[in-house]
């Protein structure tokens, strides 16, 4: 990924990556949910059934896998709001 150098960037370009970092957020948001979902739904279903197979619950693996994927590398967004500050655009 590329690094960006923010002080460099105009106001107008600023606010464009301030709109792609809140549509990101609501991306992984949404994807975190509907992978939790999965799980409980899932674990629910296992739950309620009359036979308890384990091996119903290894597809489980990968919706925790991929949740903390998406929890473990937020993007950094310290050195954006802090040029933001600067230039009074927040």
């Amino acid at each position: 990924m590329e690094k960006n150098n923010y002080e460099e960037m105009s106001n107008e370009q600023l606010l464009a990556e301030v709109k792609k970092e809140k549509t990101s957020k609501k991306y992984h948001a949404f994807g975190i949910g509907f992978l939790a979902g999965i799980l409980i739904f899932g674990f629910g279903a296992w739950i309620l059934s009359p036979e308890k197979r384990i091996g119903f619950l290894i597809p489980m693996i990968f919706p925790v896998f991929f949740i903390y994927k998406l929890l473990k590398n937020p993007r950094n967004t310290s050195e954006l709001e802090k040029v933001l500050k600067e230039r009074g655009l927040i």
